[in-house]
C-alpha cells in the first residue's frame, strides 16, 4: 500500500510537477497516520489479542472474525476503483494517495504493539505444548 500511495503521487508529479501541492500527501499521512495509529488501531490490535488469548484451543481460523474478511475485501476492491477514478486527474490522485500513505503509516506505527513480543509470548502461551 505504501508503494501505490507512492506511485500515484508519482503520477500526480509528473502532471504538474511546479506545483508545491503535491508534496501535501506526506505530511498528512505522517499526522493522520499516526493519529489513527495510536486511537484506533493499536486498540483494536489489543481487544483483538485479548479474544484469541481467552480462546482454550486457537486455532488459525479464530483469529479473525468473519466480518474482518468481508470487510478488508470491500477495502481492496474500494481501492482499486478508487486508483482507477484517480487516474489522469490531479486533486483526486492527491486525495487517493494522501488516503493510501495515511493508511500504510498506520498499519506501519500500530506494529509498536508488538515491539517487545509479549503479544506473541501471550498467544504462544495458550497455544503452546502442555496447554
Amino acid at each position: 500500500m505504501l508503494l501505490k500511495g507512492y506511485a500515484l503521487f508519482a503520477e500526480a508529479d509528473s502532471l504538474r510537477p511546479d506545483s508545491a501541492l503535491h508534496y501535501l500527501p506526506f505530511p498528512v499521512a505522517i499526522v493522520v497516520g499516526g493519529l489513527k495509529a495510536r486511537y484506533l488501531f493499536l486498540p483494536s490490535c489489543r481487544r483483538n489479542l485479548s479474544r484469541i488469548n481467552s480462546l482454550s484451543e486457537p486455532g488459525p481460523w479464530q483469529f479473525f472474525r468473519p466480518w474482518f474478511f468481508i470487510f478488508l475485501l470491500s477495502m481492496i476492491l474500494l481501492g482499486v476503483w478508487l486508483s482507477g477514478w484517480a487516474s489522469g486527474n490531479y486533486g483526486k490522485l492527491l486525495a487517493v494517495s494522501s488516503m493510501d500513505l495515511t493508511l500504510s503509516v498506520a498499519l506501519l506505527g500500530s506494529l509498536v504493539g508488538f515491539k517487545d513480543g509479549a503479544a506473541f509470548r501471550a498467544t504462544a502461551s495458550s497455544c503452546g505444548p502442555g496447554s
